[in-house]
């Protein structure tokens, strides 16, 4: 079975996210493995300064580095990444595999994105917006598309 690991930096605090969450996990339970990571994030003032908000984010890349298999292929989520539409996502879904990736790992930074670190370790800088979404929205956003591509790749109803 696919394995698919979500680094995520924090927990999700809201019950309608966390349900919608589950729901997706649920159902990609039936194509892949999937697993979670929620490494914390650093803890910053209400007006951080840019050297603090850069000090953060390289303890929250290690953190989130250290939760990468060696050999699993990464995929930093970040707004200057790639955009690709829903079925050219599954297909790099399915060539990632057949290529021979034992794990694709997704990684989501803070509010304050990712390090540098972490965006030069990724295989593929992905984007599925030019626009800004709450962090915990967006982890939704992201099974679904999982969701949605596998359901693409085996000719399943979900994608219209």
């Amino acid at each position: 079975m696919q394995k698919i690991r979500l680094i995520a930096m924090g927990r999700l605090t809201e019950a309608p996210l966390r349900a919608s969450a589950e729901l997706y996990q649920k159902r990609l339970s039936r194509f892949c493995s999937l697993s979670v990571a929620e490494p914390k994030p650093e803890p910053l003032p209400a007006d951080p300064s840019p050297a603090e908000i850069e000090r953060a984010l390289g303890k929250e890349g290690a953190r989130i580095l250290d939760e990468i298999p060696p050999r699993a292929a990464a995929v930093a989520l970040c707004v200057e990444g790639k955009s690709m539409t829903s079925p050219a996502f599954a297909a790099w879904l399915d060539r990632t595999f057949s290529a021979g990736a034992g794990e694709i790992c997704f990684l989501i930074g803070s509010s304050h994105g990712l390090s540098p670190e972490v965006k030069a370790r990724a295989d593929l800088r992905l984007s599925l917006s030019a626009m800004t979404f709450p962090h915990e929205l967006f982890r939704v956003m992201l099974l679904e598309q999982l969701y949605r591509a596998y359901e693409i790749n085996t000719g399943g109803k979900y994608h219209k």
